[in-house]
């Protein structure tokens, strides 16, 4: 009966551990979320975010971070740096994103953030630069994930995840780039010119003339665009068709590397915000090891890190290599960017909307 007695006394002082006062620092925030009987105000439903636990406190982190580059960037830049040719504001605002987020509903809102200099620097996979193009030729629709691929094939369909692109669509875009590839290599015969990923960009943004296109306010605002992998496409397959029509167009990606690493090795302070993974994170995050890491950082992706893929690899990982600096806050985001994107810009960029300069 005693031993009994003595089990039990251990079993509650086990599970009745007391809280060690030392770590009451950690517990400052009650977990609480939006009372419905105020009213619907998403405002303030996306203000309890923060408190209310999960990826919804992630989301509210990540806003407020976004909010404190923006406070950063409109802060008044160093004398020192004023007169810099590279260095145009405080904060240098790099915006990563994989090719799927033109593809989908998101190149609405990266198209506000260029077309209202809201960004600094764009890093976009080719598919991402090809896509804005073509939807100003023709649109995307939507389907179903679960539409036979074997069917869409005959019928000249291609799909991404749930959206659907017909074949015509590419055959529009080749007739519109081709004759500018032509000019491309006659300016690079006669005027010398040295084609980079991000001229091309800045060139075909300029042809396409249309204020639908995120490329077209990228070049009317000088926002440097770049690709690296820019051949990884349907550009790269009528570059290829080109190659064979009237060949000689060179690429150089040296001179882009130079001036995606200087912008952040000039920049004041630098703020990174990365929709997906893979190259678009790793250029971003590699030219900000150039600086030995980025004052704010925001990820969204769904990855996680246990395979050790540069898209699942957490801020804290990237703080190891010098990519985010030690003292930063940064936030990843768990989750579909589709979902979060339009209210990550709403809570921050569009409040902040017009730039006070």
């Amino acid at each position: 009966m005693e031993s009994d007695k003595k089990l039990l006394e251990n079993a509650i002082n086990n599970v009745m551990q007391p809280t060690v006062q030392e770590s009451s620092k950690r517990l400052n925030s009650e977990v609480r979320g939006y009372d419905l009987n105020e009213g619907v105000n998403y405002e303030k439903i996306l203000q309890t975010y923060l408190t209310t636990g999960f990826q919804a406190t992630n989301l509210g982190r990540a806003i407020n971070e976004v909010n404190r580059m923006i406070s950063c960037k409109l802060a008044e830049m160093p004398e020192d740096k004023k007169d810099s040719i590279v260095t145009k504001t405080n904060c240098t605002i790099f915006l990563g994103y994989t090719s799927n987020m033109i593809s989908s509903g998101m190149r609405e809102y990266i198209k506000f953030l260029v077309q209202h200099k809201m960004v600094d620097c764009l890093v976009c996979t080719a598919g991402g630069i090809e896509e804005d193009f073509i939807k100003c030729l023709a649109p995307t629709l939507n389907g179903d994930f679960h539409l036979s691929g074997s069917e869409l094939r005959s019928e000249g369909i291609n799909r991404i995840g749930n959206l659907l692109i017909p074949n015509d669509n590419y055959c529009k875009f080749e007739d519109w780039i081709m004759p500018i590839f032509d000019q491309m290599v006659e300016e690079q015969e006669k005027d010398k010119i040295v084609w980079t990923p991000s001229k091309i960009i800045n060139r075909l943004g300029k042809e396409i003339n249309n204020p639908d296109s995120v490329y077209y306010w990228a070049y009317k605002n000088d926002i440097p665009v770049f690709s690296p992998a820019l051949t990884d496409g349907s550009l790269g397959d009528m570059m290829y068709f080109h190659s064979y029509r009237k060949p000689g167009l060179i690429v150089d990606i040296l001179e882009d590397l130079r001036l995606l690493n200087n912008l952040a090795v000039h920049a004041c302070n630098t703020g990174m915000i990365i929709l997906g993974g893979g190259l678009i994170k790793h250029h971003v995050l590699n030219a900000n090891l150039m600086r030995n890491g980025a004052d704010f950082s925001v990820f969204i992706n769904t990855a996680s890190e246990y395979d050790g893929s540069d898209a699942g690899a957490s801020p804290d990982e990237a703080i190891s290599w010098g990519k985010i600096r030690r003292d930063a806050k940064p936030v990843k985001v768990f989750a579909e960017a589709t979902l979060v994107f339009p209210l990550l810009v709403g809570e921050t960029f569009a409040k902040n909307f017009p730039y006070k300069k």
